[in-house]
């Protein structure tokens, strides 16, 4: 529970820090690349827990059109709602702001999977179907958040040869990771996997600031860092490698992460960003700030909203009990590091507004919750297996 509430507490100093300190020209720089850098850390591990058994891929298959339908139906509601509800009605036939609202909703699909698997073997859960379960569930959503990016972002700029190639460059990528799915003995503490991070970090960047040389801004390929660093983890032969030292510098490079991200935000405290940037920015970014006590009326539905859609579980595995098939569903209401990911990548195209300070306070939101969620889980889970 400190732990979840310290992600919190790290997201909220920066979001402060961004308002206060702007991050402008050598800041920006600095505090883009160590993001970008621990977010290559914390995918690398994600893709570590990813393990499959190859001769179940069927039954994979059907785990993950139930992970995606999990991932999908809470982006869709708030999509919906971020236009319907947030925008005024000349923009509800506006494809400008579908396609704006539909990346930046992506924030509420992925589920946070370390912090869900840790609190979960925590409490003695590790052996159980629901633990087994989930661990596929959360993955798979990831994955699917991971994916899905590839179109959205053929939506932003347009469908040209750079897109091409980066589909190409992630169809390799997800054969290699198959293929060669926890096949190589690498050194995995945290030294080396810091370092596999720049490493990914300075080939994604070199090739986006050599393409950009050539062809300019519009031109340039970027390949994020989520799908290579993940791939990564793939490939790597599991250890448990749970030391402390290891926990404690994979918790502190999170906290780190957080904290960036809040402070990547944009300043929106006393902006009017339709006049400050009429005619520069997204749709999203023109619309003028709301008073606080409605944005965080938002908030709250928003965040309903997004667990809603992630029940999808309830209705599948029905040879299961129904307070177990509810204890999986809540234990995806947990939000994290790749969310925050989905937020960073959608200011990069300028999304910014009022739907972004409540896309973020959304995930303050569930993160000070996931405590809650979590011991709900665990009284469904240990009513469930004493009853069997």
């Amino acid at each position: 529970m400190r732990k979840v509430l310290l992600f919190s507490v790290f997201l909220i100093l920066g979001l402060v820090v961004s308002q206060v300190i702007p991050a402008e020209g050598t800041l920006k720089t600095v505090s883009n690349t160590l993001l970008y850098i621990c977010l290559g850390f914390i995918m690398i591990n994600v893709g570590r827990e990813f393990e499959l058994d190859k001769t179940r891929w069927r039954s994979y298959a059907g785990d993950y059109f139930i992970a995606m339908a999990t991932a999908a139906l809470p982006w869709i509601l708030i999509a919906l709602y971020y236009v319907f509800i947030l925008l005024p009605p000349e923009y509800w036939n506006s494809w400008e702001a579908w396609k704006e609202n539909l990346l930046l909703s992506r924030f509420a699909a992925p589920t946070s999977a370390g912090i869900l698997f840790t609190m979960l073997a925590a409490l003695g859960l590790k052996s159980s179907w629901m633990y087994k379960k989930i661990q596929v569930l959360a993955i798979f959503d990831d994955l699917d958040t991971i994916l899905l990016m590839i179109p959205l972002q053929i939506m932003m700029i347009g469908m040209r040869w750079q897109l091409i190639v980066i589909i190409v460059v992630v169809f390799l990528l997800l054969t290699v990771g198959w293929r060669q799915l926890s096949k190589y003995n690498m050194r995995q503490d945290w030294i080396a996997i810091l370092l596999y991070s720049v490493v990914i970090f300075i080939i994604c960047q070199g090739l986006y600031m050599l393409t950009k040389s050539y062809y300019g801004e519009e031109g340039s390929i970027h390949i994020e860092i989520l799908l290579p660093a993940f791939v990564l983890g793939m490939v790597m032969k599991h250890r448990d490698s749970h030391s402390q030292t290891e926990e404690k510098v994979s918790t502190g490079i999170s906290f780190l992460f957080m904290f960036l991200v809040g402070m990547a935000m944009p300043h929106f405290i006393g902006v009017n960003f339709a006049e400050a940037h009429e005619g520069m920015m997204s749709i999203t970014g023109e619309q003028p700030m709301m008073p606080w006590p409605v944005i965080i009326y938002h908030v709250v539905i928003v965040s309903i909203l997004s667990n809603i859609g992630k029940l999808c579980p309830v209705f599948f595995y029905r040879d299961r009990k129904i307070s177990e098939r509810l204890a999986l569903s809540i234990g995806m209401f947990t939000r994290g590091e790749v969310g925050a990911g989905v937020i960073f990548i959608a200011l990069g195209y300028n999304l910014g507004g009022p739907a972004l300070v409540i896309s973020v306070l959304s995930i303050v939101l569930n993160l000070i919750l996931t405590g809650i969620f979590v011991v709900w889980v665990k009284n469904l889970a240990l009513r469930t297996y004493k009853e069997a």
